[in-house]
């Protein structure tokens, strides 16, 4: 048999809502962990004490019972797990997995057992329905009811409100009040935070990111109470995920982030994080309001009655030990600036992103973590607004996408190498080349493909400063106006070789490339004749009306596919059939073109003449009515020309040629 059975797609119930995670037997400890949250529940072998198997509304489920006074209820199993678990169990347990069926009588009428945290309605010694007091907000009392009140979560569409218990009055002891009882067993385990007692420690006027403003962070054995001006908030230490301790970029600051699950509420508002934003020159002296041997009985050397030092370090500490959770720092991440975080904007805000060793936290506004067990992928974009940014992109394993954007171009290759080296799907790499400083690194031969985005990048910033030094830079190698260069060789051909040497070298004229433009296409004489057609076509031709008549009602495109998978049927014999009546027909169409050919020829030499005759004809009438218009005082014979007015009149008109004579 196996030492480890795993099982996914297991649901835990959690204040009215089902979370999907998976679940894992082991030898030594039975742990679960959300797939939302990434929280885990490990349970040690040696403190279970009970297992029931049982027929639930996700098909069956789990009841683990531990010497602690835990209960952990885990859903979505098959019925054929149960002889695979119940081995597992008898072969590495003490406990024996028993089967318990529900009862579904739909009686109203029972009795309450109050079992750990579990208010169990039981019917004939079957239960009915069980009630987590965790999930217990408020208790309230009538003359024989009680009324549980219910803490609502927002991820759920439909939330238990209240449930109401009738409780009938006994006729034993007369000083002992049935409903007063009920409410205090109920109230022992309710989730109901009252604030009995003195604080451990209070830690004034701290200034909080969000929810904004400065807050009275008092501590409590079992939670946490900021009191400020005009709010205040009590936050258990259960609904603590996460513990995060970051340096600002401008290294004299620090964030203390603290993650929430179920979030704190203002209204509509929901708060996954606190942020708390510390100056690290500030200092503090901590006194316990405990005494020496409580502090080291129940901190175990964590914290010390008497404490002193910077403010986020004893706030951390204390929130540690209280707590019980590890707190998380950037890893080897560096930036181009050499800090732990890159500058960056969500959602219009600026902000800093973390690359931490398991994820990726953004602060301030909102507030994101990502873990990379749950990204898809990530994109590197260009900017939208400039090239000297890019964007980061996100997409998580659900289908969201997250967009941080306006990175300095300069934490490209910092931040592709951290994504890569964590061996995050990137979507779209190519070929990775100019990469320094990590060649031997990876053995997934990462550093030999081309990275698309990172050459655009390369090619822009040369043609900006090809276009900037273009003006000013001499004897550069270009392309050069054709024209330009000719009249220039032909104006210096009287000139000697020295006179070429003396003169300086002129710049060069960057000529943009000319887009070759489209040949007009020939227009179509109507009497040539037309090209044969294919053993295909001619064979479609004949066969398209009986394909119509087959197939009535059957459109042109419909009538092409049929034709093509008919043709492709067609046996060969058939098939030469029509070859040989393309072959006809392009026989036919060579002789019909050799005499077109013919008559065409003989049109143009006729058409010629005769178009020149009328060219003479009107040519001859316009010099005359020239002649006329300007008169005798402006007519020259040709002896009377000099060279200077000739050549004026062939600088006017580049196309006249110049006569000269002597």
């Amino acid at each position: 048999m196996n030492d480890i059975l795993e099982f996914n797609e297991i649901y835990q119930e959690a204040k009215g809502t089902w979370n999907d995670g998976r679940l894992r037997f082991s030898k030594q400890t039975v742990v679960y962990k959300n797939s939302k949250t990434g929280k885990l529940d490990s349970i040690p072998v040696p403190e279970l004490t009970q297992a029931q198997w049982r027929r639930v509304c996700l098909g069956h489920g789990i009841k683990l019972c531990t010497s602690t006074g835990n209960i952990y209820k885990y859903d979505g199993f098959k019925d054929t797990d149960l002889e695979k678990i119940s081995e597992y169990f008898k072969a590495n347990y003490k406990v024996e997995l028993i089967e318990k069926d529900m009862c579904v009588k739909g009686w109203n009428w029972g009795t309450a057992k109050f079992n750990g945290p579990l208010l169990s309605f039981e019917v004939n010694d079957s239960p009915a329905f069980e009630i987590p007091l965790a999930s217990v907000s408020q208790c309230a009392t009538g003359k024989n009811e009680v009324t549980v009140e219910f803490h609502q979560n927002d991820d759920t569409e439909v939330s238990l409100m209240e449930v109401r218990f009738y409780v009938p009055p006994t006729t034993g002891d007369e000083g002992s009040d049935p409903v007063e009882a009920f409410v205090q067993n109920i109230l022992s385990k309710a989730d109901v935070i009252q604030a009995t007692g003195d604080a451990v420690c209070i830690f004034r006027e701290l200034q909080c990111l969000t929810p904004r403003g400065r807050y009275d962070i008092r501590i409590y054995p079992t939670f946490l109470h900021l009191h400020g001006k005009t709010f205040d908030y009590k936050i258990p230490y259960t609904t603590v995920l996460r513990l995060f301790l970051l340096p600002h970029k401008d290294q004299r600051q620090m964030f203390f982030v603290i993650s929430l699950d179920p979030p704190i509420k203002q209204g509509q508002t929901r708060y996954h994080f606190l942020i708390l934003l510390f100056s690290k020159e500030e200092d503090i002296s901590l006194t316990l309001n405990m005494n020496e041997d409580e502090v080291e009985r129940r901190f175990e050397g964590k914290l010390h009655k008497n404490m002193s030092g910077s403010l986020y370090e004893m706030v951390s500490r204390v929130m540690k030990a209280l707590v019980n959770r590890k707190i998380t720092v950037p890893g080897n991440f560096q930036g181009h600036s050499g800090a732990q975080c890159i500058t960056c904007s969500y959602k219009a805000s600026s902000g800093l992103l973390y690359p931490l060793e398991r994820g990726f936290i953004y602060v301030h506004k909102p507030p994101v973590h990502l873990r990379f067990e749950e990204i898809s992928c990530v994109n590197f974009a260009r900017g939208t607004t400039t090239t000297r940014s890019f964007d980061f992109e996100i997409e998580t394993k659900q289908g969201n996408q997250y967009t941080f954007s306006s990175i300095e171009r300069e934490e490209y290759g910092k931040l592709f190498d951290f994504v890569n080296a964590k061996k995050l799907s990137i979507k779209n790499r190519g070929f990775k080349e100019g990469m320094k400083g990590n060649d031997n690194m990876y053995s997934d031969s990462d550093d030999d493909q081309h990275d698309a985005y990172l050459e655009r990048m390369k090619e822009e910033g040369k043609i900006r400063e090809e276009a900037n030094d273009s003006d000013d830079s001499e004897g550069e190698s270009g392309e050069y106006d054709s024209k330009a260069s000719a009249s220039e060789s032909s104006a210096d051909d009287g000139d000697s070789d020295g006179d070429r040497k003396k003169k300086p070298a002129k710049k060069a004229k960057f000529v943009k490339e000319r887009k070759p433009r489209k040949k007009e296409k020939k227009a179509k004489d109507s009497s040539a004749p037309k090209r044969p057609m294919s053993a295909y076509m001619l064979w479609l031709n004949s066969s398209r009306d009986r394909i119509k008549s087959e197939n009535p009602g059957i459109s042109v495109t419909e009538i092409s596919k049929k034709a093509g998978e008919m043709w492709k049927q067609l046996g060969k014999e058939k098939k030469e059939e029509w070859d040989v009546k393309a072959e006809e027909a392009k026989k036919e169409y060579d002789r019909a073109m050799r005499e077109y050919k013919d008559n065409w020829l003989f049109l143009t030499k006729k058409g010629g003449k005769n178009e020149e005759k009328k060219k003479r004809k009107s040519g001859g009438g316009r010099e005359k009515e020239k002649e006329r218009a300007t008169g005798n005082d402006s007519f020259k014979s040709r002896e009377f020309i000099s060279s200077e007015e000739s050549s004026s009149e062939s600088d006017k008109g580049k196309g006249r040629k110049r006569k000269v004579t002597y």
